[in-house]
C-alpha cells in the first residue's frame, strides 16, 4: 500500500544517504575518484553480513540507488527479429505513451502504432499497457521485457526492410559493360601489373605516402640554396644528414611532431626508402598520421593504419608531453 510504499522508500533514502559503498580498490594505491590515498587515511571496517544485505536490498547490481524510480528492462520489437535492445533505464513514473514515444527513437515506431505488452523471464505476457497508465502500474522489476507490436502496415521495419539486406536493390553492371570504363580500378591495376609484375596496391600507397611525408618536410623545413639569386630547395646527399639531432632522441620517449601532433617514438635511425639521413618512426595517439609503421613494405615498428609517421628529426620534440583528454574541457563546464 501506500504508507508501506512510503516507509520503504523513507528508509532506503535515509540508508543509502548515510552509506558509503567504494568500489574494491584493495591492492591499489587509489581511493574514490581515482584520487591517491592518504597515509593518514584510516582502513575502513568490513561490512557486516547484515549491512551487506540492506545494501543489496537498497541498490542494484550495478550499484545504483533503486530510490531513483527506475527499472532495467529489455525491449524486442515484433519486425526486428534480430534486434534486441538489453537493459534500458526506464522511470517507473513516466506515462506508456512517453515511453512508447521514447522507444520511438530507438525502433522507428511511432507511439500512435505501438502496442506495448510486459513480459516476464519466461516471456509469458504480463499485461498489455495502456498510454495512461503509468509503467510502475504493471510492477515491472529489472530483467522484464517490453515488447513492441508495431500495427502500422507500411512501417519502415515491416518485411525485415531495416534488417535483410538481401531485400535491397542493388546496382549491377555486366562485365562487358565494365570493361568499357576507363577510369577503372581493374584498368588502373592492369596497367601498373604491365609496368611491374610485381607491383601491389599497398606497396604503390606506401611509397606515395613517403613521397608525402618528404615533401611535407621540405615544405616546414626547406634547404635554400641561392641559384641566380633566388632560393631552391637542396636536395639531401649526406647519408649522416641529421644524425646529431637524433642522437637525442630515443625510442619509447613521448614526444609532438610540428602542428602539435603527440605521439611516441617508435623508432629512430636510416629509411632506405626515404631520402638520405636519419628519420624518426612515431606512433600518434590519433590517427593523424602516413602509415602503419611500415614504408613501401619494410615494417619499422607496429601500430594501426594512420597512426604512423616518419619525420625528421628537427620536427620532433622530445619531453612531458602526455596523450591530451578530448573531454578534458568538459570538466570546467
Amino acid at each position: 500500500d501506500r504508507h508501506g510504499d512510503f516507509v520503504h522508500t523513507t528508509f532506503v533514502r535515509h540508508f543509502t544517504a548515510t552509506m558509503t559503498f567504494a568500489p574494491d580498490l584493495s591492492g591499489t594505491s587509489m581511493g574514490m575518484h581515482g584520487q591517491p590515498v592518504p597515509k593518514s587515511a584510516k582502513k575502513k571496517e568490513q561490512l557486516s553480513e547484515e549491512q551487506l544485505a540492506m545494501r543489496d536490498y537498497a541498490v542494484g547490481e550495478d550499484g545504483r540507488s533503486r530510490t531513483d524510480g527506475t527499472v532495467l528492462l529489455h525491449v524486442s520489437h515484433s519486425n526486428l527479429k534480430n534486434t534486441f535492445f538489453h537493459e534500458l533505464r526506464l522511470d517507473m513514473h513516466s506515462t506508456v505513451e512517453a515511453i512508447k514515444r521514447k522507444l520511438e527513437f530507438h525502433t522507428g515506431t511511432s507511439a500512435v502504432c505501438n502496442q506495448l505488452f510486459l513480459l516476464d523471464e519466461d516471456n509469458q505476457v504480463l499485461a498489455e499497457c495502456e498510454d495512461g497508465r503509468k509503467l510502475g502500474f504493471y510492477s515491472p522489476y529489472d530483467g522484464c521485457r517490453l515488447h513492441i507490436v508495431d500495427a502500422d502496415p507500411n512501417s519502415a521495419s515491416a518485411g525485415g526492410w531495416l534488417e535483410d539486406v538481401s531485400l535491397v536493390k542493388k546496382y549491377e553492371i555486366s562485365e562487358e559493360s565494365y570493361d568499357k570504363r576507363e577510369n577503372t580500378y581493374r584498368n588502373f591495376r592492369k596497367k601498373k601489373m604491365q609496368e611491374d609484375p610485381n607491383w601491389t596496391y599497398k606497396a604503390d600507397l606506401e611509397e606515395r605516402q613517403g613521397k608525402e611525408a618528404a615533401a611535407e618536410h621540405l615544405k616546414a623545413f626547406p634547404q635554400p640554396s641561392s641559384v641566380n639569386g633566388a632560393h631552391t630547395r637542396q636536395k639531401v646527399e649526406d647519408e649522416s644528414y641529421m644524425e646529431e639531432e637524433a642522437a637525442n632522441i630515443k625510442v619509447s620517449e613521448r614526444c609532438q611532431v610540428s602542428g602539435g601532433r603527440r605521439g611516441e617514438v617508435m623508432f629512430v635511425g636510416r629509411v632506405p626508402e626515404l631520402p638520405l639521413g636519419f628519420w624518426v618512426g612515431v606512433k600518434y595517439d590519433e590517427p593523424v598520421g602516413k602509415n602503419d609503421g611500415s614504408i613501401k613494405g619494410a615494417r619499422y615498428f607496429e601500430c594501426l593504419e594512420k597512426y604512423g609517421g616518419f619525420v625528421r628529426p628537427d620536427m620532433c620534440e622530445v619531453g612531458d608531453f602526455p596523450e591530451e583528454d578530448p573531454f578534458a574541457d568538459l570538466d570546467e563546464m
